[in-house]
């Protein structure tokens, strides 16, 4: 019978999938053609979807963007042989984009039926668990250490300190969380993972049960993601059903119980100690730390709370060990990170690459420039808070620590371009606006620091004595960067200063005036 795998991700059937799969099941019965569709996950290559798929005896043949009238002229042409259409873009692991890309944490997504178990075991899925089992949970820390894998949601922690403090903290009770409240502008790789692979990150979180001695884990999903929600707990089901999780997971000794909460949709409950008091039932309002939510977390108990690409990176490191995990990468950054490519880019979509590749690369190379056909001016990376970077900085290969010396971010991998036509000025006024809204209003210096932000930035552009509103927006950035009780407030200002160091005459002064 022949396979052809259509997806069934948020992103594909925004523009067209369950359409397309519908009219492609309806013509291969009226040519009486037995069959088999498969809803796989996206392969990331966002501009070519609905991407379709028909394995081959030379492998997987892709098709795209295939649109519901373009269905019957891909049977006439023999499509689910390979046969050569106008939409024939050849072997999907030979296209460009996929080629030189280093998988391993999505390395099954665009691959496998995401909700079946059996797929997900056929392609090594849970062999990292079944070693973590046979493992004292100190030797699973100490994997999870050697890796130098780090908290990919944006504060790059390293992962395996914070599971041994959650190991080591005595308690009858412990949790792990996983953060999937994905809300930066330009990220979705949190989204791809649940909908494409959700086995993973429940595999990564049963790990980590098993490490620090948690037998209850929550996923805090955004809300605005029902496709993961669902996809989730289809997962979730399945892997209750054939002993994966419960009591006695696979016959030995350890539990582990895991659900599904909706999110309570507020930006700031991406912030750890506020999404712990949303799980709790409570307004997300961030707390004082310490203590440390490794120390008291969810309902004042020791918690492990990561990321989902956090998370969801384990079960690899448990399968092949921590040696292989750590040769990706360079410096203190290692292994590899799925990178999201949004904003005015050509070739919009996910690559997951080891830590080393340049934003030039990423953003020509796999973007293909901007998709106006403009040069490109600015990227945005790390989310809504990032800092902007010009062109003179593409160079830049990604790795936390030369981020962190352009006074810049990685976050959760979203780089956002912007082509010259973008006014850095009104972006900076964003900045302080998205601010305002999102804060949870705890702390003065976010909530009215952002306030006063948007009303000078106003000013500023509105052309209204600029060198004296500078300078007060360089002050209310000190303060909120300084004053801050979470990194809402405090990382504000990398977006607004950013802007005005390498734009200033979008802010009407000269660079010779700034410097002066």
């Amino acid at each position: 019978m022949n396979t052809v795998y259509i997806p069934r991700d948020s992103s594909a059937i925004s523009l067209g999938a369950n359409l397309v799969a519908a009219a492609i099941a309806k013509e291969a019965e009226s040519r009486n053609i037995p069959l088999n569709i498969i809803r796989n996950g996206s392969r990331g290559m966002f501009w070519l979807e609905p991407l379709v798929e028909v394995a081959t005896s030379v492998g997987r043949i892709a098709y795209g963007p295939v649109t519901t009238d373009q269905v019957a002229s891909l049977f006439d042409a023999g499509f689910l042989d390979g046969g050569q259409h106008a939409l024939s873009l050849g072997p999907t692991e030979e296209l460009p984009w996929m080629k030189h890309q280093e998988r391993l944490t999505f390395a099954r997504v665009g691959i496998t039926d995401p909700v079946s178990l059996q797929d997900y075991l056929a392609h090594d899925g849970y062999k990292g668990l079944r070693n973590a089992i046979d493992m004292a949970p100190q030797d699973i820390v100490q994997q999870v250490t050697d890796s130098g894998l780090r908290g990919r949601g944006g504060a790059a922690f390293p992962t395996g300190i914070k599971w041994k403090t959650v190991l080591e903290a005595p308690a009858e009770q412990k949790y792990v969380v996983c953060n999937a409240d994905e809300g930066d502008s330009g990220t979705f790789s949190d989204r791809m993972i649940m909908e494409g692979d959700p086995f993973v990150l429940i595999e990564g979180m049963t790990i980590a049960g098993i490490a620090v001695g948690a037998t209850q884990g929550y996923i805090y999903v955004r809300s605005e993601y029902p496709h993961s929600i669902a996809a989730l707990n289809l997962a979730i089901k399945s892997a209750y059903e054939a002993g994966y999780l419960g009591r006695g997971i696979l016959g030995s000794r350890h539990d582990f119980y895991l659900e599904v909460r909706r999110a309570a949709g507020a930006y700031v409950c991406g912030e750890e100690t506020a999404l712990l008091e949303s799980l709790e039932g409570k307004r997300g309002l961030v707390r004082f730390k310490p203590p440390l939510p490794a120390i008291s977390g969810l309902f004042g108990k020791p918690t492990v709370i990561n990321n989902v690409i956090s998370l969801a990176s384990v079960p690899i490191i448990l399968d092949k060990g921590s040696v292989y995990y750590r040769d990706y990468g360079m410096g203190r950054s290692r292994g590899t990170l799925p990178i999201q490519l949004a904003g005015n880019i050509k070739h919009g979509g996910l690559v997951e690459k080891a830590f080393g590749v340049t934003l030039r690369e990423l953003l020509y190379d796999y973007g293909g420039g901007s998709a106006s056909g403009r040069p490109i001016k600015a990227v945005q990376v790390g989310g809504p808070l990032g800092a902007y970077l010009p062109e003179s900085q593409f160079d830049t290969p990604l790795d936390y620590e030369e981020f962190g010396k352009l006074w810049a971010v990685l976050g959760h991998g979203g780089i956002v371009a912007f082509d010259d036509t973008v006014d850095m000025a009104h972006m900076a006024r964003y900045a302080f606006e998205f601010c305002a809204v999102e804060s949870c209003g705890k702390c003065t210096p976010c909530r009215i620091g952002s306030t006063r932000g948007v009303e000078v930035m106003d000013k500023i552009i509105a052309g209204t004595d600029p060198a004296k509103h500078i300078a007060l927006v360089r002050d209310l950035g000190d303060t909120m960067l300084n004053g801050s009780l979470c990194a809402l407030g405090g990382m504000t200002p990398y977006p607004v200063l950013s802007a005005l160091n390498h734009f200033p005459e979008d802010f009407g002064i000269s660079k010779k005036e700034q410097a002066a």
